[in-house]
């Protein structure tokens, strides 16, 4: 829908209906994936407006939306319309002062060059305390975390790792265990190179060398995993 429809009654019922029901927020209520990894950055799913008037009162000025936005066309032209959950969203950021920067992040593809630079940059300017989500919390919330850990934080690649883990939710030997695999390729890469994994090395190799097409291609998941993410979690 538009926001333009987003803002009639009938629009406003839709978008309801498309967080709670097509986007399966009623299951939220039940399992809350929501952790903070350090006392600046939380990691969740896709917030209600209520949650994010919660969030709002503990401090929260910076949403970060993993999922980015839809229907985007040839030369990075979006169109007008958006899911309704997407405009219940930028509402609700609006009415309680935290800005919503969208920032598309890939659960089954290696992640592009232009996402990790991006979001590194998102980290050095943005304001804080701040928040990034995907739909469950689980594997696009899991990569924009570790890589919070590893480029803000600057921890070891192993400790940041931790983030992508089945405590919340993300299944490595599924489809999305490209995203582990793309980690495991730029530990080869600076093995090669005689260094420890660091974050400037990390930034050089991911503008300089990094082939994403080669890297998605060369990860095989494994056939439990693939029915759990695809089939039974229905993972986005």
């Amino acid at each position: 829908m538009t926001e333009e429809e987003f803002q009639t009654p009938e629009g406003r019922k839709a978008a309801w209906r498309s967080l709670l029901l097509e986007d399966h927020g009623f299951l939220r209520k039940a399992y809350d994936n929501s952790h903070w990894i350090s006392d600046e950055m939380v990691r969740t799913y896709q917030p209600s407006p209520k949650k994010i008037r919660e969030w709002a009162e503990r401090g929260i000025k910076t949403i970060i939306n993993l999922r980015g936005l839809r229907n985007v066309h040839g030369g990075g032209r979006v169109a007008d319309e958006q899911p309704g959950f997407y405009w219940l969203e930028k509402e609700a950021c609006a009415e309680n002062g935290i800005r919503l920067i969208d920032h598309r992040a890939w659960s089954r593809e290696a992640p592009p060059r232009e996402f990790i630079l991006g979001l590194n940059e998102h980290f050095e300017t943005m304001a804080y305390p701040a928040l990034m989500h995907c739909k469950s919390g689980a594997d696009r919330a899991g990569i924009g975390s570790t890589l919070y850990k590893f480029l803000r934080q600057e921890k070891p690649l192993d400790e940041a790792l931790d983030q992508l883990t089945y405590r919340y939710g993300h299944v490595k030997s599924g489809k999305t265990g490209v995203l582990d695999h793309f980690f495991d390729v730029y530990r080869r890469a600076a093995l090669e190179d005689g260094v420890l994994p660091n974050k400037q090395h990390f930034l050089d190799w991911v503008a300089s060398d990094y082939d994403r097409d080669a890297v998605t291609q060369s990860f095989k998941p494994g056939t439990f995993g693939s029915l759990l993410t695809e089939v039974i979690l229905r993972r986005e």
